[in-house]
């Protein structure tokens, strides 16, 4: 028996929820040719995961690196929790499908979040092809309603024609048919926000058993509005629906969860294991008569004395808010609003002004939760444990001081919830972080250790697996993952990227 890759000595987690057991995996090409015990084996490449688990690769369901994945550190931010698969094109924008002036807004108004700058006009497959093979980790893509309906409609704020919803859903079918493996919305973003959920609907009717996902209009305590139009787009389009980052009170969100399964909704969503947040400041601290998606005419309002009294109303966020993202303003970046203010010897409603001012809105924020403390984490710990969780990390690698949940979600995962919590076991760990999402997202030759299926593998150290990444030092690399395999190519070895960059741009199946 000769392979290209065999990883012996491990014990397997294979994605289906059954206990670890004693195997060998062989890869051939880009695929697992054998799983067993392989006595005799020859390989061109050995890897020995004695005392370690061996696991299909994880799929990241909520990753922003649609423009930063192309950074080798963040590939190897990535590979070093396990994650061989990124979902893209989140939150309702994106690079594509779209003209070069739509792209040129996205790019702007979600620079805190995807990341640099890339020039349109770009489609699905234009896209696609420049992520495939050209990175370390494999890529998928979810098509964005709001740079969708940019496209069509600019800012406005009315609600889509008929005449726009025919264009925007021959944007919707060339998209899938070109590779996306679902929609996307944003509807606290703009131009999402403007968005009926029968326009949702109308859009959602060519998915055929992919995702409409979402981050919903409302979470918190106002969750129940967002949850309603969930189901209403879900029954209105029959489409499975999956819920963006699903934050905040268990004994507010765990309910909604089960109502809606109750419905027949099909139903997942994805949440990462931190309780502070993050997102663009201008979602936080913009009134809503600014509009946000229009960058001159928003600025002449923030700059104007009609908004004079707006600024102090935000008094009690401004604590909870730290600067992730300040470009001409690095300074501030890693400090609170408040501290950054007194350096600047301003107000927080001042500081918080120039800031959205002079980065033109490309400012972006961590921001922390009043529920934040025990009653917080134990939320968090119930949430992660419902049947319907994907693991997601809604990562952000833009700004010097960024959330630590894209460096250390995914471990975080293993080391503390599953090995110091208890929260799952090691076999319901691959089945949220790996095997579940895979088929949530089409991407049916993924997320189980079995012949015939895509060789993507990760080695782990169940002992010393975990994060290092914290709010104070966000990009911290987790420990505990030293061998990963993507595409049936070593593209992590000894904690390292090997340089090879097999990651595929992956469509449904």
């Amino acid at each position: 028996m000769t392979f290209d890759v065999v990883i012996s000595g491990g014990r397997v987690l294979d994605g289906t929820g059954a206990p670890p057991y004693k195997a060998d995996v062989a890869i051939s090409g880009d695929r697992i040719a054998a799983v067993g015990r392989l006595e005799g084996a020859r390989a061109a490449s050995v890897i020995d995961a004695g005392g370690r688990l061996v696991a299909p690769g994880f799929v990241d369901c909520h990753a922003h690196g649609d423009a930063a994945v192309f950074d080798p550190g963040v590939q190897l931010a990535a590979l070093r929790q396990g994650v061989t698969t990124m979902v893209l094109g989140q939150d309702g924008l994106s690079f594509a499908p779209g003209s070069a002036e739509t792209v040129a807004y996205t790019s702007r108004y979600f620079a805190a979040v995807n990341g640099p700058l890339l020039e349109g006009p770009l489609t699905v497959a234009e896209l696609l092809d420049g992520y495939d093979r050209s990175v370390a980790v494999n890529t998928a893509y979810l098509l964005p309603h709001g740079t969708i309906r940019y496209d069509i409609m600019g800012p406005a704020a009315h609600h889509a024609a008929r005449d726009d919803l025919d264009l925007m859903l021959a944007h919707v079918e060339r998209g899938l048919a070109e590779g996306a493996c679902g929609l996307s919305t944003g509807l606290e973003y703009l131009p999402g926000r403007y968005a009926t959920a029968a326009e949702l609907a109308e859009l959602c009717r060519p998915l055929g058993g992919l995702p409409y996902v979402t981050h919903m209009r409302e979470y918190g305590s106002g969750a129940g509005v967002g949850m309603a139009e969930v189901v209403e787009i879900a029954e209105l389009s029959g489409a499975a629906v999956h819920v963006s980052h699903l934050h905040g009170p268990a004994d507010v969100l765990l309910p909604l969860v089960d109502e809606a399964l109750g419905k027949g909704v099909d139903l997942t969503f994805d949440t990462y294991p931190y309780l502070r947040g993050s997102t663009i400041l201008a979602m936080i601290a913009l009134p809503p008569q600014v509009p946000g998606a229009e960058t001159d005419r928003a600025l002449e309002m923030i700059a104007s004395a009609e908004l004079d009294a707006w600024w102090p109303e935000l008094a009690q966020t401004y604590p909870r808010l730290t600067i992730s993202h300040a470009p001409g303003l690095e300074w501030a970046e890693g400090l609170t609003m408040v501290a950054a203010a007194e350096r600047a010897g301003m107000e927080p409603g001042e500081f918080c002004r120039r800031l959205l001012i002079e980065t033109r809105l490309e400012a972006g924020c961590v921001a922390a939760r009043p529920d934040e403390g025990p009653a917080g984490e134990e939320s968090v710990r119930r949430v992660l444990r419902h049947p319907s969780h994907t693991g997601g990390s809604d990562g952000i690698f833009v700004g010097a001081h960024p959330h630590p949940r894209a460096f250390g979600a995914f471990a975080r995962f293993l080391g503390r919830h599953v090995r110091e919590l208890g929260d799952w076991t090691w076999e319901q760990a691959v089945v949220h972080l790996a095997s579940h999402p895979a088929r949530r997202f089409g991407l049916a030759d993924r997320g189980l250790l079995r012949a015939g299926f895509a060789a993507d593998v990760v080695v782990f150290d169940p002992v010393t697996v975990g994060d290092r990444a914290t709010y104070d030092a966000p990009r911290r690399l987790a420990r505990g993952v030293d061998d990963v395999v993507v595409s049936g190519r070593p593209v992590l070895a000894g904690g390292e990227l090997t340089g090879a960059t097999p990651g595929r741009a992956l469509r449904p199946r």
